[in-house]
């Protein structure tokens, strides 16, 4: 931790107070619903521009009405042809890219394959990100942008299963999440890597626990099994963020001037998280399997190799 002076009930408005960002770009995918809108809002109201990335862009303009400096363009992330066509809109426009926040995702889905045969989870959360970010790698703007992974606690539940990426063994949607949110950190671990040369700084983070539409798999039953609501759908656990305090760990990892000259970090609670506790018993802080400098390099050599998309193809 290095003392960022907010906590777990900070709002993405409290992380921005003092923060200008007229001027600057940022794109976030899922930038229309739960705390995507919220990060969208706070950093538009902040002075940036934001250009939002959604799978279906009459829906996402719909609820970003009245949220000035925002725009929004077509991304599915679980479509490698739809990548391609975000990327290039954008960089046919000549504009840089200052924050690049990689937070739509889905959860616990049932089993579903995408593409050439991909476990949803980890195209979607992963493979999807992974894509943008080297596509877009040309915009991203030297000496200052940032690069933000929304992984989850999540990543407690599995690291990468390097036997069976895509279980085809046998389907378990809660170590297929896990796997996704361990593969969200460690894209940022090696992409730090290769851009800090280059000024280019990239983060993961969880955001929290937040009722949102992430939820949208889970039966009303499961989340009353697991404590989160009771049984009329009402909230239950007081550790439950709200979507305004959701957004603001990625909103600061992307601003933060606690930040400078750091990076390949995973964030909670608007601070640099600690090492999990050895006995694993709680799902704070974070595993070693999500940082780790040499599985990230090899998640990164296989997501090249499964997508056909390598900004750096001779390494680092």
């Amino acid at each position: 931790m290095i003392g960022s002076g907010f906590d777990a009930r900070s709002t993405a408005r409290d992380v921005l107070h003092g923060i200008e960002l007229s001027g600057k770009r940022a794109v976030v995918t899922g930038g229309h619903s739960g705390i995507g809108l919220e990060t969208t809002r706070a950093l538009a109201e902040a002075g940036a521009h934001v250009v939002v990335g959604a799978r279906t862009p009459r829906t996402a303009a719909a609820a970003l009405a009245g949220i000035a400096g925002v725009e929004v363009d077509e991304l599915d992330l679980s479509d490698l042809a739809s990548v391609r066509g975000f990327a290039r809109r954008f960089l046919d426009t000549g504009h840089s890219v200052d924050i690049l926040i990689n937070n739509a995702g889905v959860m616990a889905c049932p089993q579903r394959l995408v593409g050439p045969g991909w476990e949803s989870q980890f195209a979607t959360n992963h493979l999807g990100h992974y894509a943008l970010v080297n596509l877009l790698w040309p915009a991203l703007e030297p000496g200052g942008a940032r690069v933000v992974a929304v992984s989850s606690a999540g990543h407690h539940l599995s690291g990468i299963r390097w036997d069976d990426v895509h279980f085809e063994r046998g389907y378990d949607k809660w170590l297929a999440y896990g796997q996704a949110k361990t593969a969200n950190a460690l894209l940022a671990v090696h992409l730090d890597r290769l851009g800090r040369d280059a000024g280019v700084r990239a983060f993961s983070v969880h955001p929290g626990s937040i009722l949102t539409p992430l939820q949208r798999h889970l039966t009303r039953e499961e989340m009353v099994a697991a404590g989160w609501v009771d049984e009329a759908g009402n909230l239950a656990d007081p550790s439950f963020k709200t979507p305004e305090q959701g957004a603001a760990t990625q909103v600061w990892a992307a601003t933060s001037p606690h930040l400078a000259g750091m990076g390949g970090l995973y964030c909670e609670d608007c601070d640099v998280a600690a090492p999990a506790p050895a006995d694993g018993a709680a799902f704070v802080g974070v595993r070693d399997h999500a940082v780790d400098p040499e599985q990230a390099a090899r998640l990164w050599a296989l997501s090249a190799d499964l997508t056909g998309v390598d900004a750096f193809p001779a390494g680092a």
